[in-house]
């Protein structure tokens, strides 16, 4: 069945392994990299889940430095100051785009979930604009959130051109990236690392009814929510008519939606990124818990990175320091995404089911504002430029757009 991924893959469904140390260490996050090593166990029954070992290792890749802590979100002269420029913006979003009717050369326009993309001919403008999206909809708008997805993106895109070629051009405007035009696979790649998660297609769901071969992983019993899986996982989705649909890479090949070789390079590629971002985070005591890419074709046949990268959107952050304390006690990790807003629409509707939902409270259109940027600053260690200009969003936007396109002619 399509919707739990059973079924065979390119190879023999990959069987996970859970690993744990002894449950009667005195302190196990104190334990060395190496002395946890020793202790990994395989089928001890009285064990610890491998959900302490991130924990520990980041007390020891950040023991000179002050651990990030989610006071550091509540609290603060930063945090006032970008909140005041948040509430002031509330009615100033960008929720719509019109650059085919504004800007000479853009011949169509694809509106998606949170990007319009418009078709030049040679290469296509992507516009990230503040539209907040969950349980495939659109929840709100959330200010200033476009340009932070687009910064963030930009970011990460850079970072990661050493792992795989990207699709990037140029940045005209800070809501925009110009992109090579090439043939996108319609497959998301989400990899993860963790069980977790409260939409239809998250792991932790799905588990939790009981599936245990997932997109051809196997998953091993006895696992509990937000615990960590024994080694990053993918479990590939393709879009349905309104929703995303989890898929075997089998089923992937079958259907015809990518070559053998093209999953191969791109699911290789996707879980190299993961790896090189969930260092980076850990770096800024973040974790990163999971996320999605997206790959397309180039007319050389080489595989690109496209969309978006560890954007708040894409991706799953926690707190690390607080991770595994949290986790023993049964509590929700600290987290720094969207999930909290996730939670609230879950608490006061059916979002997949109700045709109309009730609106975001401000308070939590702000806070999820704030967690972007905040998360934007920690991951690339600088300032968010918070606009100061009353110009029109759309007509900035629309200067710097035609400005670019003029000079790729």
């Amino acid at each position: 069945m399509a919707q739990n991924c059973i079924g065979g893959a390119l190879s023999p469904s990959k069987t996970l392994t859970p690993k744990c140390i002894p449950i009667n260490h005195p302190n196990p996050s104190s334990l060395s990299s190496s002395s946890l090593r020793k202790l990994i166990l395989t089928k001890s029954k009285k064990c610890l889940p491998l959900s302490v070992c991130i924990s520990a290792s980041m007390s020891s890749s950040q023991q000179h430095q002050p651990p990030l802590s989610l006071e550091a979100l509540k609290t603060g002269e930063h945090r006032n100051k970008v909140l005041n420029s948040i509430q002031s913006s509330l009615n100033n979003c960008l929720s719509e785009t019109h650059l085919d009717l504004t800007v000479p050369g853009l011949k169509s326009k694809t509106r998606g979930k949170v990007r319009d993309i418009y078709d030049e001919g040679n290469y296509l403008v992507l516009v990230t604009t503040d539209r907040q999206s969950a349980f495939d909809r659109v929840l709100a708008s959330i200010p200033f959130k476009g340009l932070v997805l687009n910064e963030t993106s930009l970011w990460w895109f850079n970072k990661t051109q050493h792992i795989v070629p990207n699709a990037v051009v140029s940045a005209p405007d800070k809501n925009v990236t110009i992109a090579k035009k090439c043939s996108v696979f319609p497959v998301e790649f989400v990899v993860r690392g963790y069980v977790t998660g409260s939409t239809d297609t998250s792991l932790w769901t799905v588990y939790k009814k009981g599936v245990r071969n997932y997109c051809g992983n196997v998953l091993p019993d006895g696992m509990v929510k937000n615990q960590k899986l024994p080694e990053n996982i993918l479990t590939p989705t393709t879009k349905a008519a309104d929703h995303d649909v989890p898929v075997t890479p089998d089923e992937i090949i079958q259907r015809g939606l990518m070559s053998r070789a093209d999953y191969e390079e791109a699911s290789k590629r996707a879980l190299q990124l993961f790896e090189y971002g969930q260092r980076v985070a850990m770096k800024h005591g973040l974790i990163l818990v999971d996320t999605k890419y997206e790959f397309g074709k180039a007319p050389d046949g080489t595989v690109l990175l496209v969309d978006e990268v560890h954007t708040p959107d894409s991706s799953r952050y926690w707190i690390g320091h607080s991770y595994q304390e949290r986790f023993w006690n049964g509590l929700e990790p600290e987290n720094v995404d969207k999930e909290f807003l996730r939670l609230w629409f879950n608490d006061h509707c059916n979002p997949y089911e109700d045709e109309v939902l009730p609106d975001a409270p401000e308070e939590l259109v702000s806070e999820l504002a704030w967690r972007y940027i905040f998360l934007f600053e920690t991951i690339t260690n600088s300032s968010f430029e918070i606009p100061t200009t009353k110009e029109p969003i759309h007509d900035r936007i629309t200067q710097n757009v035609s400005q670019a396109l003029k000079s790729l002619l």
